[in-house]
């Protein structure tokens, strides 16, 4: 079994006397796909921010390749390793799609793996849009972020988390706003970067389109940890079915 990639230890996190996340733990490791899911308001998103540095916990611990990241800032994360999107799609709207994704290549994470140099930064860019789906020879690379529909800028928050070169990905609810032939061209892109050995946390409400690329899946609600495990065993749960799917 791989090491660790990802330790949360009882993580929680209370916005006055509401407790959004309660004592979460999990265990990610090296090349694996786990998937989060959970009812709306379960805790899914907040617990990325805890993770990302977006949100600072009322307690516990994050653990990143066995190094404490937690409460540190999002830029000094992301420089050790770990890329997120956003639920709510965040691209620079004044910016062409590929320039975009110049501001992550300019990072100095990336400087770095590039020894120094960023090469053709407006070629790469352009090389990982038409990886994510956009079309080599339109000019939709070219618009600016604002005049692009949601299933384009849901596949640029991929690309951006991508320029970075991280070992985990954490993508946040990637599928929501995609078409099922949007989906259908974003899950071997998944499945590639998981086959190139890397790590990848999603939350998603799709199941279905999850649930055939997950090695496991936790399930939230109300901020608590109440199953875990492959895709198939979790769903018969007792308590997954009341709580998510409102079995009796």
């Amino acid at each position: 079994m791989k090491d660790p990639l990802l330790v949360v230890k009882g993580l929680t996190k209370s916005f006055g006397g509401v407790l959004a996340v309660s004592s979460v733990s999990l265990t990610v490791r090296e090349g694996e796909l786990v998937g989060i899911i959970g009812p709306n308001g379960s805790g899914k998103t907040t617990l990325v921010n805890l993770i990302t540095g977006f949100v600072k916990p009322t307690s516990g611990k994050v653990y990143f390749r066995g190094t404490e990241i937690t409460g540190l800032p999002p830029y000094k994360i992301v420089n050790l390793g770990i890329s997120r999107t956003f639920q709510m799609v965040r691209p620079f709207y004044h910016l062409p799609a590929f320039k975009n994704l110049v501001v992550p290549l300019c990072s100095p994470r990336v400087r770095e793996a590039a020894g120094g140099g960023y090469g053709d930064r407006d070629a790469v860019a352009l090389d990982l849009l038409e990886e994510v789906g956009f079309e080599r020879d339109s000019f939709v690379a070219y618009k600016v972020a604002s005049s692009l529909p949601q299933g384009y800028l849901k596949r640029l928050e991929l690309a951006k988390a991508m320029a970075l070169r991280p070992d985990l990905f954490i993508l946040d609810e990637l599928f929501s706003g995609l078409s099922l032939a949007e989906v259908a061209s974003v899950v071997p892109v998944i499945e590639r970067l998981k086959d190139q050995g890397k790590t990848i946390l999603m939350v998603e409400h799709r199941l279905k389109e999850l649930f055939k690329i997950a090695d496991r899946v936790i399930v939230l609600n109300f901020g608590e940890k109440i199953a875990e495990g492959p895709p198939g065993v979790v769903m018969e749960n007792p308590n997954v079915k009341a709580a998510y799917l409102g079995g009796e």
